[in-house]
């Protein structure tokens, strides 16, 4: 059998400014950040994941819609981080579809601390601090959310 992509959805989600959420993981002790992202359960629709994993990763879905990648993009996790994973034993890695939304809530709306956090805390920061704050094996993908969605920070 070979190992397959977990299908996932990422998101990122702007505040007024053009800001980016992205929160520090509390199961890597690396000190980097990340966009919200989560698996897409069986006979969900990607559409449908990204509504749920936005509540449960930051607690709230006060948020409109802008824009959904044209792709799907693969990335793998290395061989010890996997090993911590609950579906490590199963993928190499991610493959994921990215939404872009625009934040409508307030910053008290934002709770990291849901029923089963994933995030210590979280902070909005510019598009071009995205890349050097992220876990070095996701830069990747961050530059392609980015290139596909540039037109959203001329």
């Amino acid at each position: 059998m070979t190992k397959q992509y977990r299908k996932c959805v990422g998101m990122m989600i702007l505040n007024s400014e053009n800001k980016i959420l992205v929160g520090r993981r509390l199961d890597h002790p690396s000190g980097y950040w990340q966009m919200p992202q989560g698996g897409i359960d069986d006979n969900e629709k990607p559409e449908e994941a990204v509504w749920r994993e936005m509540m449960e990763e930051i607690g709230t879905n006060n948020a409109d819609l802008h824009k959904i990648s044209s792709q799907w993009i693969n990335y793998e996790i290395p061989e010890e981080t996997l090993k911590h994973l609950p579906w490590g034993k199963t993928y190499i890695g991610q493959t994921q579809k990215w939404f872009i939304f625009n934040f409508t809530g307030n910053d008290e709306d934002i709770n990291v601390e849901t029923q089963n956090p994933e995030f210590s805390e979280w902070k909005w920061i510019e598009h071009l601090e995205l890349i050097e704050n992220a876990v070095p094996f996701k830069r990747k993908v961050y530059e392609t959310v980015l290139t596909e969605f540039e037109e959203t920070f001329k």
